[in-house]
């Protein structure tokens, strides 16, 4: 188990009180938040989504650069994101979908751990389209963050509040059906 504040080695563990990962430094139970499991990464719901759908594809090691991670999880992380994101697009309905990722902090990642954001997309949800990578960039996954929370209109930032605990496990509940053979550990 990790120091409070510090960020643990291995995002996954189990033990009294079920299953639960990191994601950074953040403690994240898998019946609250986790949707997918693959051999090394997990699909985790996301606290401030800036489209309905939008999820995060983590490795399961806590490591902050693509280039920390081993050939093995790099190919795993983006199968998953292959996996995980047309099923995403079809269930809320979308017709395409943004992929990203900021590898490190100068490229706007707000949380030390890789991730790659999922975002289902729909015809004019974001105007201009373009507006979306800004909105990736100024996402701040740290909810303790006193980073100013975006600088867009669309959502309004005072509509992207943190969901509750209740929400995002109803959300990783209906998602793990979606992915029966890729169930996390709870």
């Amino acid at each position: 188990s990790a120091a409070p504040g510090s960020t643990p080695a291995v995002a996954t563990a189990g033990g009294v009180g079920g299953a639960f990962s990191y994601f950074g430094k953040f403690k994240i139970p898998h019946k609250d938040q986790v949707f997918f499991a693959s051999e090394h990464c997990l699909g985790i719901v996301n606290l401030k989504p800036i489209v309905p759908g939008h999820v995060l594809i983590i490795p399961k090691r806590v490591k902050p650069r693509l280039a920390d991670l081993s050939p093995e999880e790099v190919s795993d992380l983006f199968a998953s994101v292959v996996k995980v994101g047309p099923k995403i697009e079809t269930h809320y309905k979308g017709t395409a979908l943004n992929i990203a990722t900021q590898d490190g902090k100068d490229a706007g990642q707000s949380v030390p751990h890789v991730h790659v954001h999922i975002l289902p997309r729909r015809p004019k949800d974001i105007e201009p389209n373009d507006k979306v990578y800004d909105m990736i960039e100024d996402w701040d996954g740290d909810p303790d963050s006193t980073k100013p929370r975006g600088k867009l209109e669309v959502p309004p930032d005072s509509e992207r509040k943190p969901r509750t605990m209740d929400e995002m496990r109803a959300e990783a509940e209906m998602l793990r059906k979606l992915f029966p053979e890729n169930t996390p550990q709870l």
